[in-house]
């Protein structure tokens, strides 16, 4: 009987020793947390590095450099305020970044098709805003709601290359959702009347 109480501690420190080890790899793997922090409230999203290294890396340094300090959401896109469906695919998103301080732009960089990061346009993921392909910079918006046009081979942008997704919301969806319903211009480019301030944005533990 002894024996046998022994053997299934022994058997119980291993499983919770494999239990915490498990989980230790699975934090190891979890991406970079980030603080996008606002008059607004908070947003606090998590990367992907592992999917999409150039963006995140890109982002990171904007992050690191505090070149987003400062910055604003300015861009709130409705049901309410863009073109006819049938002339451009409906989104709802809000836009942010460094906004018209280009001292603050870094340069270009290459962009990484969500096809092949596998990073969908779904409610709460975080994407770069971009003209042609590898034009993104500065400029990056959070998704609201399931946006299959953003991705590759939608129609929102022509060239069909959709948007570099590059991670998503963990916290403050709330706060995002306030923010694309404050008050915007009636058309594109769907300014907002009053651009909510970026306070800074930091890496969170």
């Amino acid at each position: 009987m002894v024996r046998q109480v022994k053997g299934r501690s022994r058997l119980s420190f291993v499983a919770a020793a494999a239990l915490l080890l498990s989980a230790a790899q699975v934090s190891a793997q979890a991406g970079p947390r980030v603080r996008i922090i606002t008059d607004a409230g908070t947003i606090v999203v998590v990367l992907e590095p592992a999917k999409a290294p150039i963006t995140v890396a890109n982002f990171l340094r904007y992050v690191d450099e505090h070149r987003y300090d400062g910055g604003a959401f300015y861009r709130a896109v409705t049901l309410r305020n863009q073109l006819p469906s049938a002339q451009q695919p409906q989104i709802e998103v809000i836009q942010g970044g460094i906004d018209a301080d280009t001292l603050k732009r870094l340069q270009s960089i290459p962009h990484e098709t969500n096809d092949r990061s596998g990073i969908r346009h779904t409610d709460g993921v975080i994407s770069m805003a971009r003209g042609a392909p590898g034009s993104a910079s500065s400029e990056f918006f959070i998704v609201i709601g399931e946006q299959p046009a953003l991705d590759f081979g939608g129609k929102r942008n022509p060239d069909g290359q959709g948007f570099a997704a590059f991670g998503r919301v963990i916290k403050g969806m709330n706060v995002v959702r306030r923010i694309q319903q404050m008050p915007s211009a009636s058309q594109p480019p769907q300014r907002m009347t009053n651009p909510v301030r970026i306070r800074k944005v930091v890496r969170a533990p």
